[in-house]
């Protein structure tokens, strides 16, 4: 068994949680407020700006939701039981909260809105669209990607000027050359399911965050991140407990 499913197992046995309080935290100024961004773990974050509660990837391993904000918006990226967590939306969903899933989540939840790639939504004063989020040379089996194209969505999130990529499980696909003006970006990094360092730092030349978050990075050593793009001074590559 890989250790970090023993280490997810171990939070589900012992109820190793953290609160809405403990979690690192970073703001960004908006021209229309700040932008907090609370890092779960995993591939798990919360968001808050201009009153509005934003979930991604809410998954109770990380946390207790029960105790966490309410939820106005949700965004589901796939269907994996590390992405999508019927229990953890419950907790944080009231009779507004808006459930953004892909239709191959739609056997594992119910949501209010589905979303495939290229699709764009309003909710309140953020844009949200999603875009592809797949592997290529990561099988499962000879040819049955781990994340097979279509399946999956990342989310480009526009919060007034500023925008958002959270990349979900993919690899560096050629759609990210398509995305444009991100400020910050959340890029996955384990073997076997998503990239390895050098693939990351691939996908983030492709489009220049400003910021750049490696997340879901699993037991991989971001210093060999930090390393590969010493040189790329215009991104600013900043490592929270995401593993």
């Amino acid at each position: 068994m890989k250790k970090h499913v023993i280490f997810w197992i171990f939070i589900v046995l012992t109820g190793v949680q953290s609160t809405a309080s403990e979690f690192e935290k970073d703001v960004f100024q908006t021209s229309a407020g700040e932008l907090k961004i609370s890092f779960i773990g995993h591939g798990t974050l919360m968001m808050e700006f201009n009153g509005m509660v934003i979930h991604v990837d809410p998954v109770s391993w990380f946390t207790d939701y029960e105790t966490m904000p309410k939820a106005d918006l949700v965004l589901i990226t796939h269907e994996h039981g590390d992405h999508l967590d019927p229990k953890a939306i419950d907790a944080i969903k009231k009779e507004s909260t808006h459930v953004v899933l892909t239709e191959s989540c739609s056997d594992k939840y119910t949501g209010t809105d589905v979303m495939k790639n290229g699709d764009t939504k309003v909710f309140g004063t953020i844009t949200v669209e999603a875009v592809p989020a797949y592997n290529i040379k990561q099988m499962r089996s000879e040819g049955m990607p781990f994340h097979p194209k279509g399946r999956g969505n990342g989310y480009v999130i526009r919060f007034a000027d500023k925008k958002v990529y959270i990349a979900g499980d993919t690899e560096n696909i050629p759609e990210m050359a398509n995305v444009k003006d991100i400020d910050i970006a959340f890029l996955p990094m384990n073997l076997p399911y998503t990239m390895t360092p050098e693939m990351c730092a691939a996908a983030a030349r492709m489009f220049h965050p400003k910021v750049l978050y490696p997340y879901h990075f699993g037991e991989t050593d971001t210093n060999e991140l930090l390393k590969l793009m010493e040189n790329d001074k215009d991104i600013d590559i900043r490592i929270r407990k995401l593993n």
